[in-house]
């Protein structure tokens, strides 16, 4: 009898270490993914050295449509910020911030860095016996890029 209960036993742990190892198979593209998106919001904050709104949302639903964040779409942040901290996240058309102050306009002048990040709950979860034993990991990837516009209202200054 001890003999059964410890193949029984083995066999449930194997199980599950199996379903752990493909739940874990699927992370990778689901990471692949969120750096692809994190590179391309990247270039697109490097061309006006902040990232319009038109290109922000078209990211955020893309990523929330893609079937492998489907689980957790409500969880997906962009954030993209200035070197000094600022968010560099503004309206399509820059004039609009002709007249604002500089501290207030979401770019920087040419050669300054804008950090991108995108962050999203990947869902580790197991079914056993028809319970769902779930884990929420939050994963984020970062990069920065350097902007590229240079602003005719902003100071150039080389130091």
């Amino acid at each position: 009898m001890q003999g059964i209960a410890k193949a029984v036993l083995i066999t449930i742990i194997v199980s599950i270490l199996f379903l752990m190892f493909i739940n874990l198979a699927m992370f990778f593209p689901w990471y692949m993914t969120l750096v692809v998106n994190t590179f391309n919001v990247s270039q697109m904050a490097a061309s006006d050295n902040y990232l319009k709104d038109t290109y922000y949302y078209d990211t955020l639903h893309k990523l929330q449509d893609a079937p492998i964040f489907r689980e957790k779409w409500e969880d997906i942040e962009i954030i993209v910020e200035t070197s000094d901290g600022r968010p560099a996240r503004g309206v399509n058309n820059e004039t609009y911030y002709i007249d604002e102050p500089d501290y207030a306009k979401p770019y920087r002048q040419r050669g300054e860095t804008i950090t991108v990040t995108i962050s999203a709950v990947y869902p580790l979860f197991v079914t056993l016996w028809g319970t769902r034993y779930e884990r929420e990991i939050t994963v984020s990837f970062s990069m920065k890029t350097t902007g590229l516009k240079h602003y005719k209202d902003l100071d150039y200054n080389l130091g």
